[in-house]
């Protein structure tokens, strides 16, 4: 992946979990990373133990996307790749009973937040650069109590295929890739360890593979479909989730 070496490569919500981990394989690869999140210690310390730039922005915010959108013109230029992938799961619920304060939570950050950082980076890609939009394979599973997060990611899905029409003239590729469960500290902040792997052995048993997911498995995948080996591929959907969608089908 040497092809990487001095790219420069843009990841929301990159302090944690997938994020940071696919900040992590980027620079080992070579590339020049910038990272953020909305809390200005994370991101501080996340971006000092990999080496990478760090910026404190909420991509809920427009106005945060606008501002970071110039800090990074007039600091780097231009950028080779987008890893968009700061997003949260909200709260589960049964369609009947849904809160508008969970509704626009999720929909400012995984859609309105995605749709915006793809809007306003666009000018700032280079021709033949990459972008990546971290979805979910929940999109395609129609499990209850997850509506609200399944229709924010299937509406990030179309909007990367538009993306891919639109921006293929300037040989840019946009794809998706759709994890299923992956261990990360998420669980760890609401439950007790023992309740945490309870969580990720009846998830792993959901699996035909019978296992969970890694951030680094992820991180692989972004980096490849960033590099020239898939320099072929684009408006493509990637499901890391150990066969968990065939399951289901």
């Amino acid at each position: 992946m040497r092809n990487l070496e001095n790219k420069v490569v843009l990841i929301t919500g990159g302090n944690s979990g997938i994020g940071f981990a696919t900040a992590k394989e980027f620079i080992e690869n070579g590339a020049k990373v910038i990272i953020t999140g909305r809390r200005k210690e994370a991101v501080a310390q996340a971006a000092n133990d990999i080496g990478a730039i760090g910026y404190v922005a909420d991509q809920a915010s427009l106005k945060d996307i606008e501002n970071l959108s110039l800090e990074i013109k007039s600091r780097f230029g231009s950028i080779d790749i987008l890893f968009i992938n700061a997003g949260i799961t909200g709260e589960g619920g049964l369609i009947d009973t849904a809160s508008e304060v969970n509704f626009d939570a999720v929909m400012d950050i995984n859609l309105k937040g995605s749709y915006f950082t793809l809007s306003r980076f666009i000018p700032l890609l280079r021709d033949g650069g990459s972008v990546v939009i971290l979805s979910s394979n929940v999109a395609a599973l129609n499990m209850p109590q997850s509506s609200i997060y399944q229709a924010s990611k299937a509406a990030v899905n179309s909007i990367a295929r538009t993306a891919a029409m639109e921006l293929a003239g300037r040989k840019i590729r946009v794809n998706t890739v759709s994890p299923g469960p992956t261990r990360t500290e998420v669980l760890n902040k609401n439950y007790d360890q023992q309740t945490v792997e309870d969580i990720w052995t009846q998830l792993a048993a959901a699996s035909p593979l019978q296992k969970i997911g890694t951030a680094e498995d992820v991180a692989k995948m972004v980096v490849y479909l960033s590099s020239d080996a898939a320099s072929y591929i684009t408006g493509a959907d990637f499901v890391l989730d150990g066969g968990m969608r065939i399951n289901h089908s």
